[in-house]
């Protein structure tokens, strides 16, 4: 077991949230942190997902950071290895090495209210901290649904985000569970090489086409030499973006003509009318995130592929059936289900002031202060939090907001630390504000397509509140995080303890005291 180590900073993850917090940190003059992440090396996601076919469905030039540009994006769509390339260069560039604790599955994090402080357990040793700051991402934890008969499978079977690269595909009859942005990606990578590929697709997406290309040697030549190129290009993708959020949460009956140009690409691809109709969504695009593929209808159409238009109910032997009764006889399983996304895995793990967890907290559903702080979990932030996801643009948007947003709460935290040692401080959401914010997010969510559109997707926690995604513009959310508004915080603080005059210290400095203070 490593030995007890205290830090400022304590950061979980290192995807895009945990290594983008890691630089800030560094840029704010702040060395005394760790990032503690439980695979063996950086990227998250995409370190996890690895299927074939992987790729963003962002451009390039705004799937990154605004502050680590890259002017040798190879397509405007990059796939998985060079995403991950990308973050491992990120972690070089800006010396995040050192801070790394790979091979750290957190396993339990308390909040100490003597000490403000939080206390936590890893899978080689513990650690504390002054803060932590929470970027194990929405999509990091497959969710296998559970299906009678599984595990009787006498097949391969495993998940997109699990997929097992030892396992030869070739002229083997496959199951594909799912129809979300990995499975279309999967599909058409898998289907010139398996015997029979069938897909269960319970409900199907909206997919337009992909207008993906290799980016040019001058292109990149030119970003190179003239950045603000490069920043020009990205300036546009969000512009572009940001004028399309409006039909998303405010007039979603403006889809109705991109739905037209969706129902064209369908039709340009599958010739027979029975299958094109199961093809078709019911619900208003938009409703769940619109997928992006020149290849997906086209290998559908294939000889050896099999839509089933319903959900895997259970498995016989090495049969599996779908719900409408259909009996298929496979080699292996493949589930492309998505992820814990809105039951966050971390969550049991989050003893809060109270003793109480932070999923006993979010019961009821994800709640957060303007998508960083929890009600009862004082200095503990998340990256990625509740209503932080978008539908259409770059999630990198919302990170880097919210690195503005932790930013600003350890400049406050610093301004309110007592002087001298042992001198701490913490900030505590209020439970009026917290509860104000989740008010306003809902309120605004009731005119959007993803509540309004008549579908049922992962953005939909159980008692059916979008606890997912921001009902507005990535533009209006950076201006919401910002700062820090102290009113809405609770300040605790431990007073410095007072230096004994005869050098022994006395009962009273080794007893720690704790004031509350209300900051108007």
């Amino acid at each position: 077991m490593a030995k007890h180590e205290h830090v400022r900073v304590a950061v979980i993850g290192s995807g895009f949230g945990g290594l983008g917090a890691a630089v800030r940190l560094r840029r704010e003059g702040i060395t005394d942190f760790v990032v503690l992440e439980r695979a063996d090396s950086v990227g998250g996601t995409w370190r996890d997902n690895s299927y074939p076919g992987c790729a963003c469905d962002v451009p390039s030039h705004l799937y990154s950071f605004s502050f680590a540009p890259n002017p040798d994006w190879p397509r405007t769509f990059s796939g998985q290895r060079h995403i991950r390339a990308y973050l491992e260069h990120v972690t070089d560039t800006f010396g995040i090495r050192p801070h790394l604790r790979l091979n750290h599955e957190v396993t339990r994090m308390s909040w100490n209210e003597d000490e403000l402080r939080w206390d936590i357990d890893t899978s080689r040793g513990g650690f504390s901290a002054d803060v932590v700051v929470s970027a194990t991402g929405p999509l990091s934890d497959p969710r296998i649904p559970d299906i009678p008969g599984l595990d009787g499978f006498t097949g391969k079977v495993f998940h997109s985000a699990r997929w097992d690269h030892d396992y030869d595909l070739t002229g083997k009859r496959v199951a594909m569970v799912g129809t979300g942005a990995s499975a279309i990606q999967i599909v058409p990578s898998i289907q010139p090489e398996v015997g029979r590929l069938t897909l269960f697709q319970r409900t199907p997406p909206w997919v337009m086409p992909r207008m993906d290309r290799a980016i040019s040697g001058p292109e990149r030549w030119l970003h190179r030499r003239l950045p603000f190129t490069a920043t020009a290009r990205r300036g546009i993708l969000w512009g572009i973006r940001e004028l399309q959020v409006s039909a998303f949460t405010k007039r979603p009956d403006e889809l109705g003509l991109v739905e037209r140009l969706a129902k064209a690409n369908i039709a340009r691809a599958v010739k027979d009318p029975a299958l094109r109709a199961r093809l078709t969504p019911s619900y208003r695009l938009g409703c769940k995130r619109i997928l992006l593929s020149n290849t997906y209808y086209p290998a559908l159409a294939q000889p050896n592929v099999d839509v089933v238009a319903s959900g895997l109910k259970e498995v016989r032997g090495n049969v599996v059936v779908a719900a409408d009764g259909t009996e298929t006889e496979v080699d292996a399983i493949i589930f492309g289900t998505g992820f814990h996304v809105t039951d966050m895995p971390i969550a049991p793990r989050v003893i809060g002031a109270d003793g109480r967890s932070l999923a006993e907290h979010w019961k009821t559903g994800m709640e957060s202060l303007r998508g960083a702080t929890a009600a009862g979990f004082p200095n503990w932030m998340t990256i990625i939090g509740p209503n932080t996801g978008l539908g259409n643009s770059s999630m990198i948007l919302m990170i880097e907001s919210q690195l503005n947003y932790m930013a600003d709460y350890l400049r406050q935290l610093d301004l309110l630390t007592p002087t001298g040692p042992g001198g701490r401080a913490a900030l505590a959401a209020r439970p009026s504000a917290v509860n104000a914010w989740n008010r306003r997010v809902q309120s605004r969510m009731e005119r959007t397509v993803w509540k309004a559109g008549g579908c049922e997707s992962w953005y939909l926690d159980a008692n059916g509140r979008n606890t997912t995604l921001w009902p507005g513009t990535t533009g209006e959310f950076r201006r919401e995080t910002r700062t820090v508004d102290l009113s809405e915080y609770e300040v605790l603080r431990t007073p410095a303890k007072p230096q004994p005059a005869s050098g022994a210290a006395s009962a009273a400095s080794r007893r720690t005291s704790r004031k509350k203070e209300t900051v108007r």
